[in-house]
């Protein structure tokens, strides 16, 4: 009999291929399942906790105390689906997530998916467009703005519209998830959104087309680049063969091009890859045995996060710095509820809601990520040699 892990595994990777096939349809089916679990496990451990009282299990589940806001939200949603008429009465229900529920699901999303933590999120709730500096440290200049001054500082401000790109996420709450309180309901609800939210936001972050979704960092973000049909096009990929000081050199080199032809600072290079591809290629390159037999991982020529990615396609790699990638995901003013859904299956004793999130993503520049071909990269012979020295009776 398979566990709960290894099921809810499968049916997070079933939604995770439902999401890159982009089928509307495809989507909310594979949402269901998925929803089912986390909301199946969040009831067995309420009835769990009930029985012991172990608190382990709050922490676990992320189960923490409410505010009056999350409080009054959740009272709210239940008190309208328990109603007798839960479509008429979700439709006086003005009040989106606060803002908090938002600030801890990203913190959930943060502490289990590493990319996510590497990049710039952030909550955008209560934002429609977020400015950005798009050339990071810009020089500070005394003196009135004349046409030269004006020219400096022309391209280094951008706009991200936030509320191009929306992501549905399906709910099906039972009467018995009712019934276990706004506590428990919170933890499932962000649950969903954080686990829903990862899978889209990493496939967007890396091959996001622009098209009503993120634009990925294997994209080309240049002002003067062409864009079909809302689609960015991809980078002309690097051909990378080896991790060696000067290959590493030379990305480091690419990367510390600011986009107004000055240089900036490069104290870390993010390295993403397909797991598949980082223990047969990147894995055998960057480890090295010491003296005691002891190994050493992920042993770079200069600073390094290196992150695995099922986003990633086979054979390609993502250099770039991490913190010059912007992803802001919130509510928005046209979403943030959850609401009664009636285009899927109902069940005597459940039904399915649904809730949306607005954000938007994209590189602040397109020289902070290199789209990398490592397809004859081959694992280096890194060994660690030992000289003995034999003193003379003089130098003893």
């Amino acid at each position: 009999m398979k566990s709960k892990d290894l099921i809810l595994q499968e049916l997070k990777d079933n939604l995770a291929v439902a999401m890159k096939s982009e089928d509307e349809n495809a989507i909310a089916m594979a949402f269901t399942p998925f929803a089912e679990a986390i909301q199946q496990n969040v009831i067995e451990e309420f009835k769990t906790y009930q029985q012991t009282a172990d608190s382990n299990i709050l922490t676990t589940r992320g189960v923490h105390q409410l505010t009056a806001d999350e409080n009054k939200f959740y009272q709210g949603i239940i008190g309208a689906m328990q109603s007798a008429d839960p479509r008429q009465a979700f439709t006086t229900l003005p009040t989106a997530y606060p803002t908090t529920i938002i600030d801890n699901v990203i913190a959930d999303i943060k502490a289990t998916h590493p990319l996510l933590d590497a990049i710039t999120f952030t909550n955008t709730t209560v934002l429609t467009k977020m400015i950005v500096n798009k050339q990071g440290t810009q020089l500070a200049v005394w003196g009135a703005l004349n046409t030269a001054i004006t020219a400096e500082l022309s391209g280094a401000i951008g706009e991200i519209d936030l509320t191009l790109c929306k992501l549905s996420a399906f709910m099906p709450i039972s009467k018995d998830m009712l019934a276990v309180g706004p506590t428990w309901i919170d933890a499932y609800v962000r649950g969903v959104l954080s686990e829903s939210i990862a899978l889209a936001t990493e496939e967007a972050i890396i091959n996001g087309t622009g098209k009503d979704m993120p634009i990925g960092m294997n994209r080309s973000v240049a002002d003067d680049v062409t864009v079909t049909a809302g689609v960015y096009p991809k980078k002309t990929a690097l051909v990378v063969s080896d991790l060696k000081p000067v290959t590493f050199g030379a990305i480091a080199a690419k990367l510390a091009v600011a986009p107004n032809g000055k240089t900036r600072p490069v104290n870390n290079i993010l390295m993403v890859v397909n797991p598949v591809d980082y223990f047969t290629k990147v894995f055998p390159s960057t480890t090295i045995r010491a003296v005691d037999g002891t190994y050493t991982y992920n042993v770079l020529p200069y600073p390094t996060t290196i992150i695995q990615s099922t986003a990633v396609a086979a054979n390609s790699a993502i250099f770039g710095l991490a913190d010059k990638y912007f992803m802001g995901i919130g509510a928005g003013t046209n979403g943030g509820k959850i609401e009664f859904s009636d285009e899927f299956r109902f069940l005597d004793d459940q039904r399915v809601y649904l809730t949306k999130m607005y954000g938007n993503g994209k590189a602040l520049d397109d020289n902070a990520f290199i789209l990398a071909d490592i397809t004859t990269m081959t694992a280096a012979n890194l060994e660690v040699s030992v000289t003995n020295i034999v003193k003379t009776k003089e130098q003893a």
